[in-house]
């Protein structure tokens, strides 16, 4: 009889263990379907060159914005901060006075290889809406040329055109062309920034 119950009871626990071991060889095969079925992660993107006109706008900035045709007010001085986020965008803060107030703006920019263009938005303190920008790069005249668009100030979306022109290392200006009543566009602001050394 004791016999017969060890007998059972290795048999038990021969067919556990076949079970364990059916059961671990099935989650191993099930383990290595489940890699093979999804998908591979795809290379994370790395800045290329395209990026380094970005990179060149990294740092700090002593601005002096004009408004530009008759009737402008005067200049006035402002600070812009860049810095790059993991090589591959430009995040920008700006701080000055526009009409005697307060101004603050923030501005993201990168490059967006499927349309082989620059992109960017901006948000300020004297706008409710989002704006958008696109452009590209010419490296023969060193000038990035596109447009800017949003709200303008009677609620209306409008496409400005915007030129930056790089003179040197530590010296660009950035040009806002408005379209004037005879709908030809005319330079209307002016920022010119000199990097703080």
């Amino acid at each position: 009889m004791k016999t017969a119950r060890w007998v059972c009871g290795l048999l038990t626990l021969g067919l556990l263990g076949l079970g364990a071991n059916i059961g671990g060889a099935q989650e191993a095969k099930k383990s290595e379907e489940a890699k093979k079925a999804a998908p591979s992660m795809p290379p994370l993107p790395k800045p290329g060159p395209e990026h380094e006109v970005l990179k060149s706008d990294a740092g700090v900035w002593d601005a002096t914005v004009e408004m530009l045709g008759p009737g402008a007010p005067p200049a006035s001085k402002g600070v812009e901060t860049s810095t790059m986020l993991g090589g591959l965008w430009l995040v920008t803060d700006f701080k000055s006075e526009m009409m005697s107030q307060p101004f603050q703006g923030h501005g993201v920019a990168g490059y967006d290889p499927a349309k082989k263009k620059y992109v960017g938005t901006w948000v300020d303190s004297m706008s409710t809406g989002l704006q958008i920008s696109e452009s590209t790069y010419d490296p023969g005249t060193k000038t990035m040329t596109g447009w800017i668009e949003g709200l303008d100030m009677s609620g209306k979306t409008a496409r400005i055109k915007a030129v930056t022109e790089y003179k040197d290392p530590d010296t660009r200006v950035f040009t806002m062309y408005f379209p004037g009543p005879d709908g030809k566009e005319a330079p209307g602001m002016r920022i010119t920034y000199k990097r703080r050394k």
